[in-house]
């Protein structure tokens, strides 16, 4: 019986590891999905808010 709850303790204890570092990745995962959503913000506030108004259709 000492060995069951032994290798129960030693389940538990891979499974809470396991879990912490799923967590760990998907952390980290959704601080890059953060910068390129605010480097695209940036791209899009650099641009001229006039382009694209006129179109010259006497080339």
């Amino acid at each position: 019986m000492d060995m069951t709850i032994a290798a129960m303790s030693v389940d538990l204890s891979m499974a809470r590891t396991q879990q912490e570092l799923g967590i760990s990745v998907l952390k980290m995962a959704m601080a890059a999905d953060t910068s390129v959503v605010e480097e695209a913000l940036e791209a899009v506030e650099s641009l001229d808010p006039a382009l694209g108004n006129n179109i010259d259709i006497l080339a």
